[in-house]
C-alpha cells in the first residue's frame, strides 16, 4: 500500500521525535524491541564510539561477571609472566621441580599480591622483584576500585521494570476497533504517576518523494496514578486516528511502526525511570484482544498478577 500525503493532511504531524524525516536514509526499524535506537555510528575510531561505563552498566549479569573473572586472569597472567621473565629464584618460598610448577606459584603470588592478601608463603627478594610486586598491588587496588563501583552502579542504577507485550492489538472498543498495548511492572517495585506516550511512524509519498512521517497516537487514558497491576495503552480507531480506514491486509502491505514510551516515578529511587519498544506493522495482530491476566487469590485477600499472560490473547470478530 503506498500512503500519499492527501491521506494524512489533517493530522498534524510529530516533529519532536529525534527522527529524520529523509526516507532513503533510514534502513529498518526506527526503535529496536528492546528499546535501544537501531543505528550504527560511524566516523570516528571505534573507541571514541563506546562509553565503557555505560556498556559495563548495561551488560547482562553474565557477561559482566565474565569480564571480571577474564581481566582477572588475565592480569594476573600478566605479571606472573614478568615474574617468570625476572627469575622465580626472586621469588622466596617457590620450590616447584618443573618449569610449569614454578610458574603456576609465580601465578597464584600474583593473584595474592594483586588482592592484597598476601600469605606469606612466597615474598619478593630484590629490588626490582619487589618494585613489580609494589606495582601490582597499586594496580590491584585501583582494579578492585573500579569493579566496586561498577557493581554498586549496576546494583543502584534506576531502571524501569516494566515489561512490553511481543504484540500489539486491533481490538473491539466502544463498537469500533482500537489499538491497544499492554506493559506491566514485573518486579517488587513501586511505579506511580506512569504516563505513555505512543507515536506513529510511516513512509508517505509526498509529491512523489517518500518521506517519514510521525503522528502521535492519542490514547483513551496517557497517565495513571499507580502502575501497579497491568496497564493496556489504548489508542481509539476513530476519524481524528491516522490509522482510521486501516484493514488488515493494510498493516501487512505498509511499512510502519508504532513507537511506545513509558514514564514513571520509582517510589524506591526517588526518580523517574523510562522505557521504550517498538512494534513494527507485521508484530500488530489484527481482530484480537488481551487475556486478563490478574485474578483474586481465592479467599480474597490478595491479587495475583499473572506475568506469564502479558502476551496471551485471543482472536476476535472487529465490528
Amino acid at each position: 500500500m503506498k500512503i500519499k500525503k492527501s491521506m494524512f493532511e489533517k493530522f498534524k504531524s510529530d516533529i519532536n521525535t529525534g527522527f529524520g524525516e529523509k526516507s532513503s536514509a533510514y534502513g529498518g526499524r526506527f526503535i529496536n524491541k528492546n528499546g535501544d535506537s537501531n543505528i550504527i555510528k560511524r566516523g570516528v575510531p571505534l573507541l571514541d564510539q563506546i562509553s565503557w561505563f555505560h556498556t559495563m552498566l548495561s551488560l547482562s549479569r553474565w557477561k559482566f561477571i565474565s569480564i571480571v573473572i577474564l581481566f582477572f586472569v588475565l592480569a594476573n597472567l600478566f605479571f606472573a609472566t614478568i615474574y617468570y621473565i625476572v627469575g622465580v629464584n626472586h621469588l622466596n618460598g617457590i620450590h616447584g621441580t618443573t618449569e610449569l610448577e614454578k610458574f603456576g606459584q609465580a601465578y597464584f603470588f600474583s593473584a595474592q599480591t594483586f588482592t592484597t592478601v598476601g600469605y606469606g608463603h612466597i615474598s619478593p627478594n630484590g629490588f626490582l622483584t619487589s618494585t613489580i610486586a609494589a606495582t601490582e598491588a597499586l594496580f590491584g587496588l585501583l582494579a578492585f576500585a573500579l569493579a566496586t563501583g561498577l557493581l554498586y552502579g549496576r546494583f543502584s542504577k534506576p531502571t524501569a521494570h516494566i515489561k512490553f507485550s511481543e504484540n500489539a492489538l486491533i481490538a473491539p472498543f466502544n463498537n469500533q476497533k482500537a489499538l491497544m498495548i499492554r506493559v506491566a511492572p514485573y518486579k517488587n517495585a513501586n511505579l506511580l504517576e506512569a504516563e505513555a506516550k505512543v507515536t506513529l511512524a510511516l513512509k508517505v509519498d509526498e509529491n512523489g518523494i517518500i518521506v517519514n512521517k510521525f503522528f502521535p497516537l492519542k490514547l483513551e487514558y496517557d497517565k495513571i496514578t499507580a502502575l501497579t497491576l497491568s496497564w493496556t495503552l489504548v489508542h481509539p480507531i476513530n476519524d481524528e486516528s491516522p490509522l482510521f480506514g486501516f484493514l488488515e491486509k493494510d498493516f501487512k502491505e505498509t511499512f510502519g511502526e508504532i513507537i511506545v514510551y513509558v514514564k514513571a516515578f520509582d517510589e524506591m529511587f526517588c526518580s523517574m525511570v523510562s522505557i521504550r519498544s517498538s512494534y513494527s506493522f507485521d508484530e500488530v495482530v489484527y481482530g484480537a484482544k488481551f487475556i486478563l491476566m490478574y485474578k483474586n487469590n481465592g479467599n480474597n485477600t490478595k491479587t495475583v498478577l499473572e506475568l506469564n499472560k502479558l502476551n496471551s490473547f485471543e482472536t476476535v470478530t472487529l465490528p
